[in-house]
């Protein structure tokens, strides 16, 4: 089973808070995640009359799909619980705040989730920085080989 991450996202943005939110999805999205085949590239979530929407998630049609196969841009509602749409609500209207798509995985139950994170965009110099410590943490653990 395919575990997709974004990993741009961690690259421009602080993540303060992370939410696991159900996705609604049709059969031949399931398929075509369970082979690993879906992009994240400028994909994010927004609120809308008190439900969340995962906006630009690429997942590729099912190679083996009929007619009955799903649009790979579509948007997908996402699946939380009333209050954690009230917290996400409230912080989204805070300055700089946004929220983004993380990963998808499949849990215990084979049930198709998105990790989505409450995110604060980096500056340049931020980025910098956290380059220079993973660099920095890459070298302690080959020296300590």
């Amino acid at each position: 089973m395919a575990e997709l991450k974004n990993r741009q996202a961690y690259h421009d943005y602080f993540i303060d808070t992370r939410f696991e939110a159900g996705i609604m999805l049709l059969g031949t999205e399931v398929k075509s995640l369970r082979d690993g085949r879906a992009s994240f590239n400028d994909s994010y979530c927004l609120v809308h009359a008190g439900e969340i929407w995962v906006k630009s998630l690429h997942i590729a049609q099912y190679s083996h799909g009929t007619v009955n196969n799903h649009d790979p841009l579509r948007d997908r509602k996402l699946l939380l619980e009333k209050r954690e749409i009230r917290k996400i609500e409230a912080k989204l209207k805070e300055k700089g705040y946004t929220l983004i798509p993380l990963r998808i995985f499949f849990n215990s139950k084979n049930l198709a989730k998105l990790e989505i994170g409450l995110a604060r965009g980096k500056k340049l110099h931020d980025k910098r920085d956290t380059i220079r410590q993973k660099d920095a943490e890459r070298e302690m653990k080959r020296f300590l080989k």
